[in-house]
């Protein structure tokens, strides 16, 4: 019995020095790895396994609003008037099947006081394509409330597209609320609240005192070719939601009262699963452009992240917190100055503990200009063929950290900055190969047992 033990030990050891001999780009063989095995597409990236069901309406039954039969003001006048009027032809429409409502070409004033808090516009039903003519606006009017809505999507399958949506930050009365505070953060252009099967199209939602759109407790919701800006709080926010979807759009310009995010999807006690976030371009948003506290399974793919000149992040581009889930590829970042958490394209937070599941985070083939990534006191990442250019990739309390053929380059900017500034490690195990600082291999002895230390980091870093 030990002849046959020794030769396959052997041949098993011949097979090894082959693969690695053979696979020149990693530098080794292929990690142990630690997380839950994954299907992988041809990127080598978990299979998306979700989309999100577009809204189905059942026929085209067109009604175009008659401003003079409803004596609706068109010309940024008397919302009270409006709104009622307004409202009440979308009812009319609604329980006559129509189920295509176009709204002429001007500007309407709407809002109504519902109590201490909340200030009202309009409501859209199920089963309705609700579209804006070239040049029409739906605007809420000056108020004092903590909470609106512009439009509020009231039912299931519904299309809003080809229109503008403003709100009234620049004239907003911020009364304190009892306790003093004068955040008057909730106020959204589109309310996609309890809804499913939601596409939001062509819009311009902006100067809103909260966001864009919130999405509260909602499954099946699609946002296209959207322009969303000039927002105090958040281009969107997600506060539970199931299969979103946020493609093509462009958000920027978000400033004002926290956490000043393009996208942040955190709902705690709520389910946040099944998000993607794809091919849009964010530019001059103070917070940051994606933040997740929440959701698993979250897709950000192929995006343009851009700190903007003349602005300022307080966290960063993308954050993370450890127990969510996020595949992050292809994206493209540039800082030009650092934030709260120095010049990182990604962060990921952590307070430690159990991550509440066991599937790895993927950062795969972005380009980081003048910036790089941090995670720690988590586990299990999969990070390849990134390019982190004049800043450092680090980890720290971190177990599983597969690095394979990324590039990081020193700063132009702060050439006295060599020693231990650009992979950087504290307790961290896993794998590393076929990583480069500028056009030299770089060794780094991670271990998938033995957690290892810069000597530098000690040193402080």
């Amino acid at each position: 019995m030990k002849k046959p033990n020794c030769f396959l030990l052997i041949l098993v050891l011949v097979l090894i020095v082959s693969c690695s001999q053979d696979d020149s780009d990693t530098n080794g063989s292929e990690p142990v790895y630690g997380a839950d095995q994954e299907d992988l597409d041809v990127d080598g990236l978990p299979t998306r396994l979700f989309s999100a069901q577009l809204p189905q309406i059942p026929t085209s039954n067109e009604y175009t609003i008659e401003l003079d039969r409803w004596e609706i003001p068109n010309t940024n006048i008397d919302a009270a008037k409006t709104t009622t009027n307004l409202q009440a032809a979308i009812d009319w429409a609604h329980e006559e099947g129509y189920t295509r409502v176009v709204l002429p070409t001007g500007e309407y004033l709407v809002g109504e006081d519902i109590n201490d808090i909340y200030f009202g516009g309009i409501d859209i039903y199920d089963n309705t394509e609700f579209v804006f003519s070239e040049g029409a606006v739906l605007a809420i009017d000056t108020n004092d409330k903590w909470n609106y809505c512009v439009l509020r999507l009231n039912g299931d399958n519904i299309i809003v597209r080809d229109g503008v949506i403003k709100g009234e930050r620049d004239s907003h009365i911020f009364t304190p609320r009892e306790d003093g505070n004068t955040a008057h953060d909730e106020g959204h252009g589109i309310c996609v609240w309890g809804n499913n099967n939601i596409l939001i199209q062509n819009m311009e939602m902006h100067s809103l005192t909260g966001d864009g759109s919130l999405v509260l407790d909602s499954n099946d919701v699609t946002f296209l070719d959207n322009n969303i800006y000039n927002n105090r709080r958040q281009g969107i926010s997600i506060v539970g939601g199931v299969r979103i979807e946020i493609k093509d759009n462009e958000i920027h310009h978000i400033k004002g009262t926290s956490p000043q995010f393009g996208i942040d999807i955190e709902g705690p006690g709520r389910v946040d699963e099944d998000i993607l976030i794809q091919d849009n371009y964010f530019h001059h948003n103070s917070g940051g452009d994606i933040v997740n506290a929440t959701g698993t399974n979250v897709y950000i793919l192929e995006n343009v992240m851009e700190q903007g000149d003349d602005s300022e992040y307080t966290d960063g581009p993308i954050v993370s917190w450890h127990k969510t889930h996020n595949i992050i590829a292809r994206n493209t970042i540039t800082m030009i100055s650092g934030s709260a958490n120095g010049r990182l394209g990604y962060i990921q937070y952590s307070n430690g503990g159990d991550k509440g599941h066991n599937r790895a985070t993927f950062v795969h083939d972005n380009v980081m200009n003048n910036c790089g990534m941090y995670m720690y006191k988590s586990s299990d990442a999969d990070v390849r063929r990134n390019k982190f250019l004049g800043y450092f990739l680090a980890f720290s309390d971190f177990e599983n950290a597969i690095l394979i053929d990324n590039l990081v380059t020193y700063s132009e900017e702060f050439t006295n900055l060599r020693y231990c500034w650009s992979y950087r490690f504290k307790n961290t195990t896993g794998f590393a190969g076929g990583n480069y600082l500028g056009d030299q291999l770089e060794e780094l002895p991670l271990s998938e047992t033995e957690p290892y230390t810069m000597q530098c980091v000690l040193d402080g870093w």
